[in-house]
């Protein structure tokens, strides 16, 4: 059994749906689909039920799963290893303006449980380079947001968190227990500098052009809305201070948290990390921000 099958089974077990793990793995269906027939046939067993309802694991399958995972899992360890050895066991992390996030957190205790020699290095950006510095080369690896320019890139969601329209707790609309974008039309919202990511900029603007004041960080767009009664979106469940409050948007998509790094990029920190994130935010109980 190959490691790379391996890996290819653990995805489908986890999404359980062959599309979704195609999709994880930035491949298309067929050859995935091929590989874990390939895998059962060299393992004798039926390993997934695949019917109309979908994909199950069977007794078989669960129990690869577990041993699948611990073989990844020491593969990882030892390409660390051997990048310590030659004293290569650095990374460069990019995190997007707030790293409060508990799923990041997590995921810090996870890593360095993991790689206690590995020396992470953080490099934190404002709002106007939802890639934190991959396009020009400055960080490794990016914990951030979508959608953004994905040219050159691998990108990996961790998960959607719901997103909220951000007002002052005084704002006639704060008593809202939802709103919509046409609720917002005629409201002066935080914009992004001119050159920021297109599709960031659309995403966060609702689609639409708007006017108000240019923010570049978080702390920004807070007091933009609490000094001025500007409005802009933010995630639901995010603690916004005193005099400010969020209610949901119910016309607006999530938003990502994803893992990116520069295409092709061999690293094994790399793999390493964007496999415990994973773990991390799927051991998330949905509720974190």
């Amino acid at each position: 059994m190959e490691l790379r099958t391996l890996r290819y089974f653990v995805a489908v077990a986890e999404e359980l749906h062959f599309g979704r793990a195609a999709a994880r793995l930035h491949m298309s269906q067929p050859p995935l689909s091929r590989a874990i027939k390939q895998l059962e046939t060299e393992v004798g067993l039926t390993l997934l039920n695949r019917s109309s309802a979908g994909v199950a694991l069977t007794p078989a399958g669960a129990v690869l799963l577990d041993e699948a995972r611990a073989l990844l899992d020491q593969a990882g360890r030892a390409r660390v290893r051997v990048a310590a050895a030659a004293g290569a066991a650095t990374l460069t992390l990019g995190f997007l303006g707030d790293t409060t996030d508990p799923g990041a957190t997590r995921l810090a205790r996870a890593y360095h449980r993991r790689h206690p020699h590995v020396e992470v290095r953080i490099r934190e950006t404002d709002l106007t380079d939802p890639t934190c510095g991959l396009h020009a080369g400055l960080v490794d690896l990016a914990l951030t947001r979508g959608p953004f320019d994905e040219t050159g890139l691998t990108v990996h969601e961790l998960r959607a968190d719901p997103v909220g329209v951000l007002l002052r707790a005084d704002d006639p609309l704060a008593c809202r227990d939802s709103l919509k974008l046409a609720d917002l039309a005629d409201r002066r919202w935080f914009r992004f500098p001119e050159g920021t990511d297109p599709l960031w900029q659309s995403y966060w603007s609702g689609g639409e052009p708007r006017e108000g004041p240019v923010v570049r960080a978080v702390q920004e767009c807070v007091q933009a809305v609490l000094w001025n009664g500007t409005v802009g979106m933010t995630l639901v469940g995010h603690v916004p201070g005193d005099g400010l409050t969020v209610v949901p948007l119910i016309d607006m998509s999530p938003s990502r948290v994803v893992a990116a790094w520069n295409e092709g990029d061999s690293n094994p920190l790399i793999r390493s990390f964007v496999r415990i994130a994973t773990a991390a935010y799927r051991a998330s109980d949905g509720h974190d921000r």
